[in-house]
């Protein structure tokens, strides 16, 4: 008998230890990826120009849906303003314009996609803030705009303080929300992650208005029946500019001398002309947007 008892609680004990042992497996099988997705999103250093140049391809941010400036056509091709520039800057640093990859970003996250290196250079219609300067670096400029607000015809909204009490459309992470937020704590703002979700919220009825860049809201008012530009320049000139990740000096400077020398070709009104002249006609004056050289006239 007292074998026969020693005989199970021996092979109790064992089965208890194969237990242990396949649950302490799973374990740690389930927290490997944790690690490595952990790694992955953490991972922010910048590629260097030659690690660019080895590649053969260099990933640069862009919008989809900001018309005439980054967007995706009815073809499902990317065309637009900062498009033009970012298949020069893959032509003359890599020899084609086919060495561009293009990442589609937000307006919010454009920092965060410099800062984990998911891209090389966002050309995205930024503007230069001293908020954004303290987190990615800046090159020259290539373009300058101010704020503007669009809304129904019959509706017009001509002056900020008519805003007061109403709802007023914002992309999140744009100038415009910070420009409302901190001059214009009255104006309830409706916030959305991307333009095309911004304009469909105007179009339904869904604000009363809608502010982001000038140049953008003009070439839509142009585009869609029923609605005006009230309010055509608010806030500031600013500068739109490339940005790299922080610390990265040598893409930078390589970026500021590119831009100087597509000045002396007077590059940036053939980019209007092939991108945005079709879609303004004679109710934009180009010198007012081009910016040559990266000397803000």
């Amino acid at each position: 008998m007292k074998k026969k008892l020693l005989g199970i609680l021996l092979t109790m004990s064992l089965a208890a230890g194969v237990l242990a042992g396949c649950k302490s497996g799973s374990s740690e099988t389930a927290t490997e990826p944790k690690k490595e997705e952990t790694t992955e999103t953490t991972a922010g250093k910048a590629r260097t120009l030659d690690e660019i140049k080895k590649d053969g391809t260099i990933k640069i941010g862009v919008f989809s849906d900001k018309n005439p400036f980054g967007y995706v056509d009815e073809n499902g091709e990317v065309q637009g303003y900062d498009v033009y520039f970012a298949k020069q800057i893959a032509k003359d640093l890599l020899g084609s314009e086919d060495a561009v990859e293009f990442v589609y970003v937000e307006a919010a996250s454009r920092v965060e996609y410099l800062q984990s290196g998911k891209v090389d250079i966002i050309l995205a219609n930024f503007t230069v803030t001293d908020e954004r300067s303290e987190k990615v670096d800046f090159a020259l400029p290539y373009m300058k705009v101010a704020l503007g607000v669009v809304s129904p015809e019959d509706a017009l909204i001509t002056d900020p303080e008519d805003l007061k009490g109403k709802d007023l459309i914002v992309v999140k992470g744009t100038t415009a929300e910070t420009y409302f937020t901190e001059n214009y704590p009255e104006v309830n703002l409706i916030k959305f992650d991307e333009y095309q979700e911004a304009y469909d919220a105007l179009l339904d009825g869904r604000g009363d208005a809608f502010s982001t860049d000038n140049t953008e809201v003009l070439a839509w008012a142009i585009q869609n029946k029923g609605f005006s530009v009230g309010i055509e320049s608010l806030g500031n000139t600013d500068a739109i500019a490339p940005a790299v990740q922080k610390g990265n000096t040598e893409l930078l400077n390589w970026i500021n001398d590119e831009i100087k020398s597509l000045g002396e070709q007077q590059f940036f009104h053939k980019d209007y002309d092939a991108t945005l002249k079709a879609v303004y006609g004679d109710s934009v004056d180009p010198e007012n947007l081009v910016v040559e050289g990266g000397v803000i006239q």
